[in-house]
């Protein structure tokens, strides 16, 4: 397997773009062009390898088959297989997730349909773990393979930067320097950054939202002499190897809330960055049964506007709101370039004409009219929706005075888009028959959801990938529900710990002294 930039133009065969291995794009991040890696090709998987990763699953555990999905990633002789057993074998421990299930998967009531994945067991409380704790061993295997060493620079709009400060806390050969938004986060997601005390981890608080810090990192990463003199690596999900860490998930949420085979399921997923569902769209093209991706944001709804009209517009500093799911607030979704090379044919020249030419210059880009755009639904099987605060706080509330269910607001963004679209004719309709390659595992009728099982039909159940524990959302649930979120005892001491920050304006020249200073260079 060998990656390319999304910006890689094509020769008139349609081959012939640069290519890199796994292990060089794990420590690059950007590519040279302001790209992003994508593999040359999806691997697809049939009948025979699901029911095999189903029964692994089940008799090795989450380690096992996260090796056996890496490996369909890495060629074996950049990273041998026996080395990515290991490696997965390290990351995803019982002491460290507090479950060997790693992702359990717990139904809600009978006939709504729906399921939660639980990926907030990690060492920080959120999703982010489970690729972070992969890429803290990755980055560790191949830095000591070369006898060298790695900046990290990188930003977060409230979980990302704790989730990869844990990682890479004593890790040989890797610093990490945060980016976020100053004021932006809650209490409890800057106590878990800012109480950290380590000469290998710094905390940079910018004056700005998310964006902005994402824009930095951007910039660092575009000057490549810059680049290479402080060794500046990626750990947010520019990175592919956050990516393909994430497809991990999707096939065990899928194994667990499905009997055989020929099942399929839909999942919801709370997005920002769009990079948690572009993992689920990968899964699904390499032939996982997934049904529809439905694609949840908040106020900052800019890929919902997408979905829905064909128009790209990332919103201004200003116009980004500070919302209860401050994790998605988020305007310009770095992960998106690589959906829409996908969606373009993989046509690199035309993928770069959109973010490099018109997105600079007119501030979005206008698919409405275009026969890829038109056939997206069909082919990909992705649907969205979007939630105000009253809609998440009215979630929070059903699912706990029904159930006794604790969900954070991200997670409750994703519940209401898929109550919304997945209970509605209209929603199952919209992701009904997708156009998918065979051997994946789906049937070719349509599939009802949650709320379906009309004209005999199976019941499609529905996973809603959890974003984080309650607790890092403590005012929001105590709005919504009268109640403390539970605090788990390895954070109690958080809100007493001394703060470790650095407030910086939203410079990229700052940004740079700072790196210059940390690296010694």
């Amino acid at each position: 397997m060998r990656y390319v930039s999304t910006r890689a133009p094509r020769s008139a065969s349609g081959s012939g773009a640069p290519t890199a291995s796994f292990s060089d794009i794990l420590l690059e991040g950007l590519a040279a062009d302001g790209g992003l890696y994508v593999p040359e090709h999806y691997p697809r998987v049939g009948p025979a390898t699901l029911e095999h990763w189903r029964t692994l699953l089940a008799t090795e555990g989450y380690a096992a088959l996260a090796a056996e999905v890496l490996a369909l990633f890495v060629d074996p002789a950049d990273i041998p297989p026996a080395d990515l057993r290991a490696l997965a074998e390290r990351a995803y421990t019982k002491e460290a997730f507090g479950t060997e299930e790693i992702v359990p998967v717990s139904h809600l009531a009978p006939g709504s349909g729906l399921a939660i994945g639980h990926l907030s067991n990690g060492p920080t409380a959120a999703f982010k773990d489970m690729a972070m704790q992969l890429l803290g061993v990755l980055f560790e295997y191949e830095l000591g393979r070369r006898g060298t060493w790695l900046t990290i620079v990188g930003a977060t709009s409230g979980d990302t930067g704790s989730a990869a400060e844990y990682a890479m806390l004593g890790r040989r050969g890797v610093d990490v320097i945060m980016l976020s938004p100053a004021g932006r986060m809650t209490p409890f997601q800057q106590a878990q950054m800012f109480s950290i005390h380590d000469p290998q981890i710094v905390n940079v608080a910018v004056e700005g939202v998310f964006d902005d810090c994402q824009d930095l990192v951007k910039a660092v990463n575009a000057d490549a002499a810059f680049k290479a003199r402080h060794h500046v690596g990626a750990v947010n999900s520019i990175n592919w190897a956050r990516v393909v860490a994430q497809v991990i998930y999707y096939v065990a949420c899928w194994a667990r809330a499905t009997t055989d085979v020929t099942q399929q399921v839909s999942f919801a997923v709370p997005t920002g960055n769009f990079g948690n569902i572009l993992a689920g769209h990968v899964a699904r093209e390499m032939g996982i049964p997934i049904h529809t991706l439905v694609l949840a944001t908040n106020e900052n709804n800019v890929l919902h506007e997408f979905f829905s009209t064909g128009v790209y517009r990332p919103r201004s500093s200003a116009e980004t709101l500070a919302t209860s799911s401050p994790s998605m607030d988020i305007s310009k979704a770095s992960n998106f370039e690589r959906f829409i090379f996908d969606l373009l044919g993989r046509d690199g020249a035309r993928t770069r004409e959109l973010f490099a030419v018109a997105l600079p210059a007119d501030g979005f880009f206008d698919l409405s009219g275009t026969p890829e755009f038109a056939g997206l639904r069909e082919r990909y099987g992705i649907v969205s929706a979007t939630s105000t605060h009253a809609d998440r706080l009215a979630e929070i509330a059903h699912l706990w005075e029904t159930e006794g269910v604790l969900v954070d607001p991200h997670t409750a963004d994703a519940v209401h888009a898929a109550r919304t679209l997945l209970s509605s004719d209209g929603g199952a309709q919209a992701g009904s028959n997708p156009s998918v390659p065979s051997g994946a595992g789906r049937d070719d009728d349509a599939v009802d959801t949650a709320a379906g099982g009309a004209n005999g039909r199976p019941v499609t159940p529905v996973v809603v990938l959890e974003t984080a524990l309650p607790v890092k959302f403590g005012e929001t649930i105590r709005e919504a529900t009268g109640a403390e979120p539970p605090v788990p005892e390895r954070f109690a001491a958080l809100a007493d710990a001394d703060r470790h920050v650095v407030d910086m304006p939203g410079d990229v020249g700052a940004l740079k002294d700072l790196i210059a200073r940390h690296t010694g260079r």
